[in-house]
């Protein structure tokens, strides 16, 4: 006994020292993030030492204030383009995707199956691919360089995502509820807001959070839509700092850091809702 006992502890020790040095592996890169955020100097350091030598401010400063050529505060103008641009893309991906899952999975119509095939057909394709005929649907709009057109585009590109995910988890939710309130006279409608909703909110907070992360991140599309740094996202306003001959690795860390914060801050606000609903839609459609 005393045998096995010492041998369970052994197993225990192993495991925790192999969880020490896997997250020891993936913090390692941002602690190096960090220290390029917090020098002062923009080369790129080829020590492994992962803390700053020397501490300083300056690189968020500088990409937190900086100015167009006419004196505006040209970073809080992108920050609040991003946020615009990933806010209307989360409500009107969400708005169509809700009423799409619902349907595909409570009724029967022509093209039911073929549609969702459609839809999953559409995620095989890299952005790149889509980046030619969407410009010149764009242009011929005369949305080029505007955040309308660029809602439209990361709405449609999200929306197959969340279909398939909203819909596997209406697949979940009893079709008993649904013919209880029937009985009482319910509409469809009523029945979609007051009872399918509500259960779905886990589902939908998840589907939702990456759909705005999949906006606030996206750079192909964006730099090749906007041209006008007034009207450019945080991802685009980043890659500035990376030039053909030299990158300022001191700015280009700090912006990387202020770019991660809002989507942290939406993790741990939306921690509870997440438990539930990073599960959904397992089930077989």
């Amino acid at each position: 006994m005393p045998g096995k006992k010492n041998v369970g502890i052994l197993r225990v020790l192993l495991m925790h020292l192999s969880l020490m040095l896997v997250c020891a592996a993936v913090i390692y890169p941002v602690l190096w993030v960090i220290k390029m955020a917090l020098s002062p100097e923009q080369g790129f350091s080829l020590s492994a030492n992962p803390f700053p030598v020397e501490f300083s401010l300056d690189n968020f400063r500088h990409v937190i204030f900086t100015t167009d050529s006419s004196g505006g505060w040209l970073f809080g103008r992108q920050f609040f383009n991003s946020v615009v641009i990933s806010a209307a893309t989360t409500v009107l991906g969400i708005t169509l995707a809700t009423t799409a899952g619902y349907a595909f999975s409570r009724f029967e119509f022509p093209g039911k199956d073929l549609g969702m095939k459609m839809f999953l057909v559409s995620q095989m394709f890299p952005g790149v691919v889509m980046a030619i005929p969407l410009y010149i649907l764009l242009d011929k709009l005369g949305l080029l360089n505007s955040m309308a057109g660029l809602v439209l585009v990361y709405s449609t590109t999200a929306i197959p995502f969340c279909v398939w995910m909203l819909k596997g988890y209406f697949d979940t939710i009893p079709k008993d509820l649904e013919e209880a309130a029937i009985i009482d006279g319910a509409s469809q409608w009523t029945i979609f807001f007051t009872v399918i909703m509500p259960l779905a909110k886990p589902a939908i907070v998840v589907t939702a959070l990456f759909s705005f992360m999949t906006a606030w991140n996206e750079f192909i599309l964006a730099a090749t839509f906007l041209g006008s740094e007034k009207a450019f996202t945080l991802p685009v306003t980043l890659q500035h700092y990376v030039g053909s001959y030299s990158t300022e690795w001191g700015y280009f860390a700090a912006g990387a850091i202020i770019v991660s914060i809002p989507v942290m801050v939406l993790f741990f606000i939306l921690q509870k809702s997440l438990i539930g609903g990073l599960t959904a839609g397992g089930v077989k459609g």
